[in-house]
């Protein structure tokens, strides 16, 4: 008995299973959302292109699709609750070369998301600190207090990180209604009219622009799969969480959006937010609510990119956690903490990599990070929307091509997931078409192949890597999106040679 002790304490710890519910697994995933910074700057952007009443309706058409997506991804979460996500689900559905391709995109992609928000926090920043405490300090100290912050929340309890977002995410949701409603009881015209809800013409190269935009607004609902592991029920939770969040993201986005479009009165919404920007949103409150309120908003809008900065920390960390585990990356990323439980070493790479690109941007003199931040964010969104498309396609293959104990329905395992590999493939199109708006570049600029060229090499990276793995570590290879489950590889034994038939011209070796 004591060497059964003895060996149970030798194992390295995991992530705690039976830590949270579907309602923890929400808030951490609408916190990666940031609703409230999508009000804030993808809104007036996309009004300021003449969107107009087809901003909020495409909010609500790319909600219906993102819920055709979600069935497959609930059933796959279903199949494969592991840490790994996207990875795990990409590498039984299209092999495991392409979901180790899926792994590097997505680190990438995160990280990407991740650091550009350190960039648009310290511009949220400048306004309340200079009201404040009559200072002006560069970007990089909020950021850099963020990132300290980030790092602290990266090593904590999975419970804690949940009731620390939970909080931030119901502060927004506070914020965004007291805005909307206030643009709604006094409207500028009447918001009710045929004309302020559905466009009369619809302009097919402003509604590509605007499904773009509205596609990228919604990263961070996928981050639900990440916590499966550490829910009460690993095959069920993060699935319908990921349902909730997309439901709560569209409601949180496109009601006020529409709300905006009311306060401004139809015809203006587009100049004020070309004129404006993310300051339209605390404009139409400063006239009609309370200082305090407008306040109060932007600090919500501050906490919110923190919130959304720990959120994407949380799912990065987990991603290496995965990969630790499976002996693709060191394994030491794959070892939690043993007070917490949570993916210490991996969270705490992490922040090493983060603090290295912000020294990074500050050695290089970036004063002005919006322009940065943009485009770091645009190559994030872009790698996200990406691995939809190949997590979808591998939910199609893998589901149809693999019986489960108890098989899905037909609306689940094809209908839904055929339909939304369709209608993500168009968005990748749409959004790797409106690049130059989206990078705020013109379409000659030799810029615009840095992001597909950085998204294509990387995933070359994990192509090239799942190959060396293959001729060097075939074991390894084999686990690859089996969540560290033992798995057994049976050598190939060398085929046995025949015997060679004697030559016609050697007849004495005939034997009678």
């Amino acid at each position: 008995m004591e060497n059964e002790a003895g060996s149970d304490t030798n194992k390295p710890p995991t992530l705690a299973a039976d830590r949270i519910g579907p309602a923890s697994v929400l808030v951490s995933a609408l916190g990666a959302t940031a609703p409230l910074a999508v009000l804030t700057t993808v809104i007036p952007a996309a009004y300021a292109r003449g969107g107009g009443p087809l901003v909020p309706l495409t909010f609500a058409a790319l909600a219906v699709v993102l819920l055709l997506f979600s069935a497959g991804y609930a059933a796959m979460a279903n199949r494969a609750p592991f840490a790994g996500a996207m990875y795990a689900y990409v590498a039984r559905g299209l092999g495991r070369p392409a979901g180790l391709g899926a792994a590097w995109v997505a680190l990438l992609s995160y990280t990407a998301l991740q650091a550009g928000l350190y960039g648009v926090a310290g511009a949220a920043a400048a306004p309340l600190l200079g009201n404040w405490f009559g200072v002006h300090e560069p970007w990089w100290v909020v950021a850099a207090a963020c990132w300290f912050l980030v790092a602290i929340a990266g090593t904590v309890r999975v419970v804690a990180l949940g009731a620390l977002l939970a909080v931030v995410v119901v502060a927004e949701a506070a914020v965004l209604s007291g805005f909307a409603a206030a643009d709604v009881i006094h409207p500028a015209g009447d918001p009710l009219t045929r004309a302020a809800i559905v466009p009369t013409v619809i302009n097919r190269p402003v509604l590509g622009l605007l499904l773009a935009f509205g596609a990228l607004a919604f990263v961070g609902f996928e981050t639900s799969g990440a916590y499966a592991e550490e829910t009460t029920r690993p095959r069920r939770d993060a699935g319908r969480a990921t349902y909730a969040v997309v439901i709560c993201s569209a409601l949180l986005v496109a009601v006020p959006a529409w709300a905006l479009a009311a306060g401004t009165g139809p015809g203006r919404v587009g100049m004020l937010a070309d004129t404006r920007g993310s300051e339209m949103v605390f404009d139409l409150a400063a006239e009609r609510l309370a200082p305090w309120a407008v306040t109060l908003g932007r600090v919500v809008l501050v906490t919110a990119l923190l919130g959304a900065m720990i959120a994407f920390q949380s799912t990065i960390s987990r991603y290496l956690y995965a990969l630790g585990r499976e002996q693709i990356f060191p394994r030491v990323l794959g070892r939690a903490s043993r007070r917490t439980s949570a993916p210490r070493a991996a969270s705490l790479t992490q922040t090493v990599l983060t603090g290295a690109a912000l020294g990074a941007a500050v050695l290089a003199g970036v004063d002005a990070p919006g322009v940065l931040a943009r485009r770091l964010t645009a190559l994030g969104g872009l790698g996200i929307l990406v691995l939809l498309l190949a997590t979808s396609l591998a939910g199609l293959l893998h589901l149809n091509r693999v019986p489960n104990v108890k098989p899905e329905g037909v609306l689940t395992r094809f209908v839904a997931p055929i339909l939304s590999t369709v209608s993500l493939g168009v968005l990748c199109y749409l959004a790797f078409r409106n690049l130059p708006a989206l990078l705020s570049i013109r379409p000659a600029d030799n810029l615009i192949w840095i992001v597909p060229g950085t998204l294509g090499a990387v995933a070359l990276i994990g192509l090239l890597h799942a190959a060396m793995l293959r001729a060097t570590r075939p074991t390894i290879y084999a686990g690859i999106g089996h969540g560290g489950a033992p798995v057994v590889v049976t050598p190939k034994l060398p085929r046995p040679r025949k015997p060679k038939e004697p030559g016609a011209h050697r007849p004495e070796r005939v034997q009678g």
